[in-house]
């Protein structure tokens, strides 16, 4: 009696083998594909207009001028075509920096009153600075909260909430980072709207134009001490005299 052929190989992975061949390419997985730049672009664009309908037009004046200058100055040269061709892709690189600007400002109205809307602040500082991403400080019930950047104009404290409520949350920061670090300036800038405050949109800007006091060096050898001494959070309880923030998580 003959013997069947062995049913391993009616499977459909072998048929498929047996289709593509000896040389046959195995079929590559799907990778996800990444949004294009154009698209990011215009999805950045529709966000920005929702918050801010000036932009179009804003965008607009900005390649129109740049082109327009250009091409004076093309002009007065003798040589209009060149100055065009100059100042169309200056045109379109005016309207993307005028994009770009009001697209931060745009994110940042978006989330200000937020919690950790000052840790978002603190994100868009250039190189130079050392963050934290969580907070040095946090008031549970409250949601007031204080974050701290180490640069070189010294340690900022960025504290968010109402001043009659954060303050304790800072003097207490401040007294202990005064104790471990003596030499070394301590800033307090307080976000929002009221008076003496700073929108979150501005604190970067605020704090890179502190006087800078630290050299680089000094910079990490600053944050490495602050580390070193454990005053992220949690904070075991009779480590801090002050005891003002409980364990995260809790």
């Amino acid at each position: 009696m003959a013997k069947s052929p062995d049913s391993s190989n009616n499977t459909p992975a072998a048929a498929d083998a047996s289709k593509r061949g000896l040389f046959g390419r195995k079929p590559k997985a799907v990778k996800e594909k990444k949004p294009s730049r154009l698209k990011q672009i215009r999805e950045v664009f529709n966000m920005t207009r929702r918050h801010d309908p000036m932009v179009p037009w804003l965008m607009l004046l900005a390649f129109l001028g740049v082109v327009a200058v250009s091409l004076v100055v093309g002009l007065l040269l003798n040589n209009w075509i060149t100055g065009l061709i100059i100042g169309i892709p200056l045109g379109f690189l005016a309207a993307t920096f005028i994009l770009s600007r009001r697209a931060e400002r745009a994110a940042f109205a978006q989330i200000e009153n937020q919690p950790g809307a000052s840790g978002a602040a603190l994100s868009t500082l250039k190189r130079g600075w050392i963050t934290e991403e969580q907070p040095v400080a946090v008031n549970p019930r409250t949601q007031d909260a204080v974050f701290r950047a180490v640069g070189r104009p010294g340690v900022v404290l960025v504290a968010e909430g109402p001043t009659h409520r954060v303050r304790p949350l800072i003097e207490g920061e401040r007294k202990k980072l005064a104790r471990i670090l003596p030499n070394v300036t301590i800033h307090v800038i307080e976000t929002g709207r009221g008076e003496g405050q700073v929108p979150i949109s501005q604190v970067a800007k605020k704090m890179n134009k502190l006087n800078k006091e630290l050299t680089k060096t000094e910079v990490s050898a600053v944050s490495k001490r602050i580390s070193s001494l454990g005053t992220r959070l949690p904070i075991p309880k009779g480590v801090d005299p002050y005891k003002a923030r409980p364990q995260r998580g809790r």
